[in-house]
């Protein structure tokens, strides 16, 4: 079973994203030498999850309010 994504992790420069081991940032195990995968949060702000379509179901008390039709 996959571990539960983190909407806000506190230091997400320290840990690669991109699989599901999330290593260390100076440990890599999956990679061969590649470089660390970026949280989301470091590329698109606090509030990425609200925007798209990631999957990712935000808390009740988080979640975007809907904008009205005119």
């Amino acid at each position: 079973m996959a571990k539960k994504f983190p909407l806000q992790p506190s230091n997400p420069e320290r840990v690669c994203w991109g699989c599901d081991r999330y290593c260390s940032a100076a440990d890599l195990e999956c990679g061969n030498g590649a470089s660390r995968t970026q949280h989301p949060i470091e590329l698109f702000g606090e509030d990425w999850y609200l925007d798209g379509d990631w999957g990712i179901e935000p808390p009740n008390d988080e979640k975007k309010p809907k904008q009205r039709q005119i």
